[in-house]
């Protein structure tokens, strides 16, 4: 009666040609490499070396930080006009259940100026994102 006593240990590896291969750089190459993987947003060093040995493209994705914050302060920007409007509604409706037809009408005066100086400065970021848009942004073609 055989028994088979190699059930404990580490499991086989499925692909078994799977080969490690070592290069040694000088001080300058590596830096140029690290410069190169950074600049690729590629996670792992050794998937960014095959890439480049086996002549796969790889695509370099320059982040500006103004760029990126520009875009989220017109993300929060947005957000608060829709928390305005919540407020811009429930304003007008306490307006016309606690008040006479008189005051109402007044505090609502007060509320369409302020509404179209909101319009007015809304038009300039525009203009501003749209020229922004223009000037930095790059196009792909």
């Amino acid at each position: 009666m055989k028994q088979n006593f190699k059930k404990a240990g580490r499991h086989p590896k499925i692909d078994a040609t799977a080969f490690r291969c070592s290069v040694n750089f000088t001080a300058s190459e590596h830096s140029s490499l690290q410069t190169m993987h950074e600049q690729s947003g590629v996670e792992s060093l050794s998937a960014f070396v095959k890439m480049r040995i086996f002549g796969k493209p790889f695509k370099v994705f320059v982040i500006d930080e103004n760029t990126r914050e520009f875009i989220d302060r017109l993300s929060s920007l947005n957000a608060r006009y829709r928390t305005f409007a919540i407020d811009y509604d429930l304003v007008v409706k306490s307006l016309r259940e606690n008040f006479n037809e008189k005051k109402a009408m007044k505090a609502l005066y007060k509320l369409e100026q302020i509404t179209i100086e909101m319009v007015k400065v809304n038009r300039e970021i525009v203009a501003l994102a749209k020229e922004f848009d223009a000037r930095w942004l790059q196009k792909s073609l």
